[in-house]
């Protein structure tokens, strides 16, 4: 029997096949995709083990995991504490990041079905009623699923799953770059091309647009770290 076509995000794990390491390794990823845990936060194991009501073994586990994948840096006489990127680093996530959701993009406008453009519509009204409110906590929250919902319309679970875990990577600097002025406005401009070329069943269009999109993110993200920097010597 063939699998059946769906345009929902793939769940990230199966927790019937994951040891309890591999849960708590889940759950702290989480943490740094959503900014709960941002770079440079330390993850002490007793209050890791103390929160998941765990030993610290399985704790320990779990970060050596985090550590493999580069969420996490273990550090001399600090522990282990979330990963913190070079600029340059950064760029080259995103510069892979681009390629990778453009093609997302470019199969959604060929396979994405009625129901997941229905969807796709609903998040993207759902984006501009919290930019409306001034709500950038919650846009971030809602440009996440939009994006997730592009991913999920490639129909290609392996594609979706490697452009999610990338995300997850640079997610938080991915909300940084929300903060720049007037970004999160642009940034649902973006996606409202984007949705009329899925919509349009415009391939390439839509693989343009997104990459374009992606690659702003990037320089934006640089502009608003330059920024930072000079206010931070004005004030010294």
């Amino acid at each position: 029997m063939s699998e059946q076509n769906t345009d929902q995000p793939a769940p990230p794990f199966e927790e019937a096949k994951l040891n309890r390491a591999d849960r708590l390794r889940v759950a702290i990823e989480e943490d740094i995709a959503s900014g709960r845990l941002p770079p440079g936060s330390r993850l002490e194991e007793s209050a890791l083990a103390e929160r998941f009501n765990v030993s610290r073994t399985p704790v320990r586990e779990a970060l050596a995991q985090l550590a493999s994948a580069g969420f996490v840096e273990m550090r001399p006489r600090q522990g282990a504490v979330v990963a913190t990127l070079s600029i340059d680093t950064i760029l080259e996530m995103f510069e892979v990041m681009a390629n990778l959701e453009s093609l997302c993009a470019e199969l959604c406008a060929r396979r994405m079905t009625a129901e997941g453009h229905a969807a796709l519509l609903a998040l993207h009204r759902r984006c501009e009623e919290v930019i409306t409110n001034g709500d950038i906590d919650a846009y971030y929250d809602a440009n996440r699923r939009f994006h997730e919902a592009i991913y999920a319309g490639s129909h290609n679970r392996h594609l979706e799953e490697m452009t999610r875990a990338l995300r997850n990577r640079v997610s938080s600097y991915r909300r940084i770059q929300l903060k720049h002025p007037g970004r999160p406005r642009r940034s649902w401009q973006e996606h409202d091309l984007i949705v009329q070329a899925i919509l349009q069943g415009d391939p390439d269009r839509a693989r343009t647009l997104t990459k374009q999109h992606i690659a702003i993110q990037g320089d934006t993200f640089t502009d608003f770290m330059a920024l930072l920097r000079a206010s931070r010597l004005d004030v010294a």
